[in-house]
């Protein structure tokens, strides 16, 4: 959607309910369902972007197989999302997905999170606990955050995913486990590795199939469906009715960069939600960073030469990095184009990234 097309939008009661059914063929509900949910039902998901539709072609590709998948992208892009619809698109769909933040739980705890422990094993387990690793068999098991988990750890989490099996704390009965795994990072492992922060052989066993999410700002035409779809969803649940959002207003959110990606515009669709009396839905320019306002975001660049000469200068880039394609010394930004442009890229040329890493 140009922004040119977009003149004042109207959300109309009917809107406000998505579950009753379409009488009426030509109404905004329609409209919305059709253009705010993309194909093959991906719950939550929003967009129809083309960064967007080949995230959703990798998770169709991947969901029916088992292959552990590692989703790479910054922060608030949607990665939890995209690894509900792996499992939601799987054979594993009636059973549970489980999820475990490795960043919000301390390292002392993380342990006894995943594995479980016996009753007695350290102070204070007065009861036999289940992990997260076992109430997730037959299942898939979501570990966000993966980069913070501790290196003591990352041995045992290599274990799982190489044989399947693993121990209580406090108990030397091996157990059985058949599980999925999606495992999601916003930090550059490559780098981790370097920086012996990470274990090269669990990278390798995690990045199986790799899914660079692009972050919102490299899907601006996806802006306007997400900004109908919160207003909608926050209308709903406050009991309002919202007349309209300008076309004045919608330039600037299309406009703005988003470092919070998809979770920073839905706070402040909440918020506009929040205040809204009548009339327009309006956001104040206070409620966005002012630096990101004031600075134009940089024009990518576009590869203006043959498939072969670009396949070239990606092979050179990479050599020159030894395959590490993100951080601020990495292929991409060499290239002067985001990582995840360029991970498209190397998947579309059949590039082999691991080969540099020898030079």
């Amino acid at each position: 959607m140009n922004l040119a097309d977009v003149s004042d939008i109207e959300i109309r009661e009917t809107d406000m309910c998505f579950a009753s059914e379409v009488s009426n063929s030509m109404n905004m509900k329609l409209y919305l369902r059709e253009q705010v949910r993309p194909k093959a039902d991906f719950a939550g998901i929003v967009g129809q972007s083309p960064a967007l539709r080949e995230v959703l072609q990798q998770v169709e590709m991947v969901a029916a197989s088992d292959s552990t998948v590692l989703l790479l992208g910054e922060t608030g892009t949607g990665k939890e999302l995209i690894a509900r619809a792996i499992h939601n698109c799987s054979h594993r769909k009636n059973r549970t997905f489980v999820r475990l933040n490795c960043a919000a739980i301390p390292g002392g705890l993380l342990e006894s999170e995943l594995f479980g422990h016996e009753r007695g094993a350290f102070t204070g387990a007065i009861t036999q606990k289940i992990g997260r690793l076992e109430l997730a068999d037959e299942g898939s098991l979501f570990l966000d955050e993966i980069g913070d988990i501790p290196l003591e750890l990352q041995p045992k989490l290599l274990r799982v995913l190489q044989e399947r099996e693993f121990e209580r704390l406090g108990s030397t009965k091996t157990k059985q486990v058949d599980v999925r795994v999606v495992a999601a990072t916003h930090r550059d492992l490559d780098e981790m590795i370097v920086e012996k922060q990470f274990r090269s052989d669990l990278y390798y066993r995690l990045n199986v199939f790799p899914i660079s999410i692009p972050p919102l700002r490299e899907r601006p035409e996806d802006i306007p469906l997400l900004v109908r779809h919160f207003v909608v969803l926050f209308a709903q649940r406050m009991s309002k009715t919202v007349d309209a959002i300008s076309s004045e207003t919608m330039e600037v959110l299309t406009q703005y960069p988003w470092p919070g990606n998809i979770r920073e515009l839905q706070n402040v669709i909440e918020r506009s939600v929040v205040i809204y009396e009548r009339g327009n839905l309006s956001v104040k320019k206070s409620w966005l960073s002012r630096e990101c306002l004031q600075t134009e975001p940089p024009a990518q660049p576009q590869f203006k030469r043959s498939a072969m000469e670009e396949r070239e200068m990606i092979g050179a880039a990479l050599a020159q990095t030894r395959g590490r394609v993100s951080g601020p010394s990495g292929a991409a930004a060499k290239l002067g184009i985001p990582p995840s442009t360029l991970e498209s890229k190397i998947r579309s040329m059949n590039i082999n990234k691991y080969r540099f890493k020898a030079f």
